[in-house]
């Protein structure tokens, strides 16, 4: 009885090929830029509710770019909002703030996009978005969904 070995070897060579590529192509990422995420906290309530959004900029190297960027919120509700801070100058070497958070109070029923852009010099250099969906509570007539 023969058993048949280079099918299997085969697919364990393909896949390690695979994996080394990702891990490649990974930390090419997080040598890059940074990459912003947003999550919001909760993402389904009743109103009026109070929502935390919480932006993080994930690997990719500190550089000027993203140091010390201005905040701009868009609630997706005609709400918007801006963070600056002062900073020092940048420096070679700095560490990036990585993490901003914001509070938003949502009083009617809907499903919203939250944004956040991070600017520089007056440009985008990333955004990102999240959904947050609010019904109806009490007092409020309908559920506009």
């Amino acid at each position: 009885m023969r058993t048949r070995v280079a099918g299997p070897v085969l697919v364990c060579a393909v896949l390690s090929a695979l994996a080394a590529a990702s891990l490649e192509a990974g930390d090419q990422g997080r040598k890059g830029k940074p990459r912003l995420e947003l999550r919001a906290t909760p993402r389904m309530a009743f109103s009026p509710v109070m929502v935390l959004v919480t932006a993080e900029l994930r690997g990719g190297e500190s550089g000027e770019e993203f140091y010390c960027p201005e905040l701009e919120w868009d609630w997706d509700d005609g709400g918007k909002s801006a963070q600056q801070s002062d900073c020092p100058p940048y420096q070679s070497g700095m560490e990036l703030e990585r993490r901003f958070t914001a509070e938003h109070a949502y009083r009617r029923g809907g499903v919203y996009q939250v944004t956040i852009r991070l600017k520089r010099a007056d440009r985008s250099v990333a955004s990102a978005s999240t959904t947050v969906h609010v019904r109806s509570g009490l007092g409020e007539a309908g559920d506009p969904e």
